[in-house]
């Protein structure tokens, strides 16, 4: 998880907390704008949604939460919450199903609830290993917790970009080209898979990513930086 998301995610929980459903939909709102929010994001607006009175929303935004992780847990449960209070009982029975089959489910040999807390543990530690500038042991690290949440999307992209500053750039490719593949509308992964392709010696790939992102996204001050970039170095 990025540190701009972490932060984003932490205020709206402390919104939550004090029961200022709207505060937290705001913020939450604003961090799904910018494309750069993870499933985490999406169940919080999901149950910010629902406890201000907005079922059809929340419904919408529980449903993103799955569609980047389908084991999350608690979006199934919240998920069938809301469907049986819609009177949508046998959608809601599915959905508890969902939740009950999830938490059955082993990584590595250990419940999936309990996994997915390692994972982020790992994914802590490894940001303390960067903090101190110890790059290998923190991809050690981001590895591990993906082993345990590999559909830790977020988690996935940090690690992309940890292996891009430890110069491992063709490693940084291939994990960043399953963050894009998992996650297209997500433009700093895009952002960075091209960085990836130009720093390992592709820049016709690098060239066609960052075209793509800037058509898509014509605000992404970056990609027009990195086709400027691509066509100096190409001049000279």
């Amino acid at each position: 998880m990025d540190i701009q998301h972490q932060q984003l995610v932490e205020r709206a929980k402390e919104r939550f907390a004090v029961q200022d459903y709207y505060g937290c939909v705001h913020i939450l709102e604003e961090l799904v704008a910018s494309g750069k929010a993870f499933a985490d994001a999406y169940h919080l607006l999901g149950l910010a949604y629902h406890l201000s009175g907005r079922a059809e929303k929340a419904l919408e935004e529980l449903d993103h939460a799955l569609q980047l992780n389908p084991h999350y847990i608690e979006a199934h449960v919240h998920r069938g919450i809301v469907l049986n209070e819609l009177g949508r009982s046998e959608e809601a029975e599915v959905a508890f199903a969902s939740g009950r089959e999830n938490k059955q489910a082993d990584r590595e040999g250990i419940p999936a609830h309990s996994a997915a807390k390692l994972a982020n543990l790992h994914a802590e530690l490894g940001e303390a290993y960067a903090d101190a500038g110890a790059l290998s042991k923190a991809v050690e690290q981001f590895r591990l917790a993906l082993e345990l949440g590999p559909d830790f999307h977020d988690l996935r992209y940090r690690l992309g970009r940890l292996l891009l500053d430890s110069g491992r750039s063709l490693e940084a490719r291939e994990v960043l080209e399953l963050v894009v593949e998992a996650r297209p509308d997500f433009p700093d992964g895009r952002a960075a898979l091209g960085l990836a392709c130009y720093v390992s010696g592709d820049a016709p790939t690098a060239h066609d990513i960052w075209a793509k992102l800037q058509s898509d996204y014509p605000e992404d001050s970056r990609a027009r930086a990195y086709l400027a970039m691509i066509q100096r170095t190409s001049v000279g």
